[in-house]
């Protein structure tokens, strides 16, 4: 027996309809300080959600496009159609665009790895596929795109590791990372390089990640800067944090992008949900953006962009990682809706969404809007 359960999700915001021809937009208001980004997929090219990133942002991500997966699926063979597609759309309405990313230890193909006959290949063999995806990609789109996440989160949460162990670091041990970024600068000298990561202004995290960056500087490596990814909640990491983040990574002489900016307003699974999750149906357990929530968000956006704006110096573009609440990745992770990475997890039956952006399910201007233009 299947049972369906209707779940109604409020929204706290501002009914407010802007004319798009004229309404000046997050980038007008930051025109002196620093580009303002947003990741897409292809469906937004089109529609309310096209009209909205062309008003809004100067600077787009393609948020899965560009990965090693989705873009180069089997060797000698790459996918380019979703990607071209973002980048035209960037270019016909004059928006920037940042390349994410060249390597990461997910959504990399299986079959770089692997020889034809399915065992695990050498350094060599596995550092020259880099080099041509590497190559290959950043020429494709060599003069379109101003900036790439060129290494995507090598550095292991667990205190008492340095770098995550994955086949990259198995196979190459830490050659990977500077060889990513030569390989990357000599396709396209004019791009800027960054290392990106999450987490990256927690205290532990944060010195593991500078030591890497210091020994990228001190080699000559060439990279331009660090993306602090902004995957953030309403009380952390504190505002001293992303300050000390900010100061310890700009004092090596490299610039800052915060690349995935969204700010959850879930709390975490209580024992009660987490059990439920387990053991029944879905639940309708979210009770929406309320006046409550919706006035924390607002003096969080408020607190973290008067950072921002602190740091122009090194700041040069902030990204929110998606549109609106209508979707975020975050909607599928860690006791979100059911699917995505929540699929494995007890809490994928509790139905909680997170409301991370500025713009709420119907693409209007959320408080947090305002709290962040008005400065």
């Amino acid at each position: 027996m299947i049972f369906f359960v209707s779940i109604v999700f409020a929204t706290a915001s501002l009914s407010y309809k802007p004319d798009s021809k004229r309404e000046k937009g997050l980038k007008d208001y930051y025109k002196k300080y620093f580009s303002i980004g947003v990741a897409v997929n292809v469906r937004a090219l089109s529609g309310n959600e096209a009209d909205l990133i062309v008003r809004e942002f100067n600077s787009v991500t393609a948020e899965n496009d560009m990965k090693m997966g989705p873009i180069h699926p089997s060797e000698g063979t790459y996918n380019w159609r979703n990607a071209d597609s973002i980048v035209n759309f960037a270019f016909k309405h004059k928006i920037k665009v940042r390349g994410h990313n060249l390597l990461w230890h997910n959504q990399a193909p299986a079959w770089l790895f692997k020889d034809s006959v399915g065992n695990q290949v050498s350094k060599e063999v596995l550092l020259a596929r880099l080099k041509e995806h590497i190559t290959t990609v950043v020429k494709h789109f060599k003069g379109k795109i101003y900036a790439w996440d060129v290494v995507n989160e090598a550095i292991d949460d667990k205190p008492e590791n340095y770098f995550r162990n994955s086949l990259w670091y198995k196979i190459c041990g830490e050659d990977f990372i500077a060889k990513a970024f030569e390989y990357a600068h000599k396709a396209d000298p004019s791009a800027a390089l960054y290392y990106n990561d999450y987490n990256s202004e927690e205290e532990g995290k944060r010195e593991k990640i500078y030591r890497l960056l210091k020994s990228l500087v001190d080699a000559k490596i060439p990279i331009t800067g660090i993306g602090l990814q902004g995957h953030w909640k309403l009380d952390k990491p504190s505002p001293d944090l992303i300050r000390k983040a900010i100061e310890k990574y700009a004092s090596l002489g490299l610039k800052i992008q915060i690349t995935e900016l969204d700010l959850t307003v879930r709390k975490p699974v209580s024992p009660q949900d987490r059990l439920a999750g387990a053991t029944q149906m879905p639940m309708a357990v979210d009770s929406g953006l309320t006046p409550d929530l919706a006035r924390q968000q607002e003096q969080r956006y408020k607190e973290i962009f008067e950072i921002f704006r602190a740091y122009k110096n090194v700041i040069t573009n902030v990204t929110f990682w998606n549109i609106s609440d209508r979707y975020s990745w975050l909607d599928s992770r860690n006791g979100g809706v059911a699917g995505g990475a929540a699929a494995s997890d007890p809490t994928r039956r509790v139905i909680r969404k997170a409301y991370p952006l500025l713009f709420d399910e119907k693409l209007q201007r959320k408080k947090a809007y305002f709290s962040v233009v008005d400065f």
